[in-house]
Formats: structure tokens, C-alpha cells, sequence
């Protein structure tokens, strides 16, 4: 039970209980309270681990309250359902043991875990490791470490997970030179030797994902919210765009070229993990569909097909993009909630909105983007697909 285990950052199940208690544990109210009866610190480690508790439930649901968290643990960890995503593909590479090199508050290790794997977790800040230690008691070796120095440690078979940190005392870093462990140590675990995976951040460029290494976008009902990158033995280079939890878009290896087009009566808007993936000149083709522009990532098409890689709008009208001709629309048509999206223009939707003044009971979308004849406003109804779980 997870009362019994011991909790680190000298938390007591009792200062945690109270900090839990509490409406708003980060209120001055509460600290005073807190602190009457525990001590400051005490009552600081209570109050935060509370606020990240609660914060977790969002993405662990209940249970976030038998598990302990870091700021950046918490942000940085995987999905529930996403990181038994990522045990499977181990499950089916019919590896056993898996090190997860860099293992944090350890969620991914769970998951390997909960599939049956033996793990060992690997974590260099101590602070991580303990709360790592608490998630994992009884499910995994839990070692606090240099990743780096780990690499030696594995035995032939052995497979590797990889969540490199990217996040410092600055926040959240973009450079893969920032990345802890290291790129170079990165691409090593990618030697396809053995089995690894390596998490990375969505935005990674297609030219730092090395030869031979399978590549795959992740969308998670609506939000991109990853890349692995798998290599073994039998990787391919394969890539591909996988929207939660089973459409997965693979990238043809010949360069496919779209034809351009003004609006026509559809337009497409392509799930992140298909652009992230580079994957719209293959769901352009497969919805026989035209580039707006070659550097805006909108589909357009006489014809309207079901697809989960897509968002799809019937277009009803083509405006200049003129602010004057906007608030007039607006104002005639009693516009009252108005959607603004917009792709490849300097305008920001929120200020746009405000200049608009929309006051009515009626509601329209409003795409701004560039075509090949300018840029233009596009009045536009969002076409419910049935296909994505969102």
C-alpha cells in the first residue's frame, strides 16, 4: 500500500494529508496553518507536493494521489496511455530487461513495468531518483546515476529507454546540445546495436534523426505530443504520424509534389504529428486535395472525405484580408462568437477579435492564411468527421 512506503523530501503522511486537505494549500492561509503544526519545511515539501498532485490529475487521473512529483517531472513525464504505448513497442522487440536511462519521476518505468518487463531506472538528480524510488517500490531497480556511465553496465538483449531532460533551472530547453544525457550519448543509444527508443520533443528536425532510425509523431487526443525515434537491428528509417490511438500515417520515401489551388469548397487542416511527420503531401494525395501555398500546411479540395490526419472545413466564403471588410461581414452576418484561425500571417487572433467588435447570436470560423492569390480571410464551417477522439 502506498502509505507504507517510505516518502522522501521529508514528507509525513500527515503534514501531506493536511497540505491535501486544504482548498488552496498554496494560499497564505494554509502555509500560516501548515506551518503552526509542522515546521516550515515540513509544511513548504507538503504544500507543493499537494498543488502537484492535484495539477497530476490531469494527466495520471486518480492515480496521481499515490504518486510523488517534481515540477519538472511531472511536466516532462509521459501520458499514461501513451507511456504503455511505448512498453508495447519493447513487448513486441521481445526484449526483457529494459534500462530507462533517464528515468525521472519514473512513468515510463511503470509502464514497462505494468507489461511485464524487468527495469532498471536511471536518474543523475538526486531529487528525481527519490521521487522515482517512491513510484517505483517494488516495480523496478531504481539507480540514482550518471546515464552515461550506464551504457557499459548492459548485457546483450538489453533494451533502452530514453527521455533525454529538457529542462533546466532557465526552463524548458530546445537545443539538443542543452539535452541531459547528451546527444552524442543520444545518438549512440541509436547505433541500432540493441534495441532503443528515445522520447524527444515534437519540434526535432527531420536532419538530426539519424539514418536508419524509425521516426514517429505522436498525437494525443489533439495535442502533438511527441517523437520516438525506434532503433534496432531491423529499423528501417520509417516515418510516420501516429494520432491516438491506432491511424497512423506512413511517410512514402519518394517526394511526392501537390499541385497549388485557390480555395475550393473544403479545406483541410492536417493533425500536427502528419505535418511534424512531413507527411501532407501524402494525405494530400489520398484526399485528392491542393496546397494553398507551398509554406502553409492548409489542404483544400472539391471533395470532402473522412479522415482522422485532418480537420475538415466547407468553405462558404473567400474575403479579402482586410480588416475593414471583416468588421463589415461581421456586422452584417450578426456575428456574435467568432473563431479566428490563421497560418503564414503576422496577425494575432486574440487582437483581431477586438478590433472586429463581433456583437450578434450568430457564430462563424474565420481562417486567415496566405493563397496563391494573396492573402485572404476564409469563412468557414467546422465538419464534425466522426473519426477523431479529441
Amino acid at each position: 500500500m502506498p502509505e507504507l512506503r517510505q516518502l522522501p523530501f521529508g514528507l509525513t503522511a500527515e503534514a501531506l494529508a493536511a497540505a491535501q486537505s486544504e482548498p488552496d494549500p498554496g494560499s497564505l492561509a494554509a502555509a500560516t496553518r501548515l506551518r503552526t503544526r509542522f515546521g516550515p519545511d515540513g509544511a513548504a515539501a507538503a504544500a507543493l507536493q499537494a498543488e502537484l498532485r492535484r495539477q497530476a490529475r490531469a494527466k495520471f487521473g486518480e492515480a496521481a494521489a499515490e504518486m510523488i512529483f517534481t515540477r519538472d517531472g511531472l511536466e516532462q513525464a509521459s501520458r499514461p496511455d501513451v507511456a504503455d504505448y511505448h512498453a508495447q513497442r519493447f513487448v513486441a522487440a521481445r526484449v526483457r530487461r529494459v534500462f530507462d536511462i533517464g528515468c525521472g519521476i519514473g512513468a515510463d518505468a511503470m509502464a514497462l513495468a505494468r507489461a511485464g518487463l524487468d527495469v532498471v531506472a536511471v536518474e543523475i538528480d538526486p531529487t528525481a531518483a527519490a521521487a522515482a524510488a517512491y513510484n517505483l517500490t517494488g516495480l523496478a531497480e531504481v539507480i540514482c546515476a550518471d546515464a552515461e556511465t550506464m551504457i557499459d553496465k548492459l548485457a546483450p538483449g538489453d533494451a533502452v529507454f530514453c527521455d533525454p531532460a529538457r529542462r533546466t533551472s532557465s526552463g524548458r530547453v530546445w537545443r539538443v546540445e542543452d539535452f541531459r544525457p547528451s546527444w552524442p550519448f543520444v545518438r549512440r543509444l541509436l547505433d541500432r546495436s540493441r534495441t532503443a527508443l528515445v522520447k524527444l520533443g515534437p519540434a526535432l528536425p527531420h536532419a538530426l534523426v539519424p539514418d536508419g532510425v524509425d521516426a514517429e509523431w505522436v498525437s494525443h487526443r489533439g495535442d502533438t505530443v511527441e517523437v520516438c525515434l525506434m532503433a534496432s537491428p531491423r529499423s528501417s528509417g520509417r516515418r510516420s504520424a501516429l494520432i491516438w490511438p491506432h491511424h497512423r500515417l506512413t511517410v512514402p520515401a519518394d517526394n511526392l509534389i501537390l499541385d497549388l489551388s485557390r480555395p475550393l469548397q473544403y479545406l483541410y487542416e492536417p493533425d500536427g504529428a502528419v505535418i511534424r511527420a512531413g507527411g501532407i503531401p501524402a494525405l494530400g494525395k489520398s484526399l485528392g486535395a491542393a496546397l494553398l501555398d507551398r509554406s502553409i500546411a492548409y489542404l483544400t479540395s472539391d471533395q470532402r472525405k473522412l479522415t482522422p490526419y485532418a480537420t475538415a472545413f466547407a468553405i462558404h466564403e473567400v474575403l479579402p484580408y482586410d480588416r475593414r471588410v471583416l468588421r463589415s461581414w461581421i456586422r452584417a452576418h450578426r456575428i456574435g462568437i467568432l473563431e479566428i484561425k490563421k497560418r503564414g500571417l503576422d496577425v494575432d487572433p486574440a487582437e483581431l477579435r477586438r478590433q472586429l467588435r463581433p456583437a450578434g447570436t450568430s457564430q462563424a470560423t474565420l481562417i486567415l492564411t496566405r493563397t496563391i492569390d494573396g492573402a485572404r480571410a476564409l469563412v468557414a464551417q467546422r465538419m464534425a468527421s466522426g473519426t477523431h477522439d479529441r
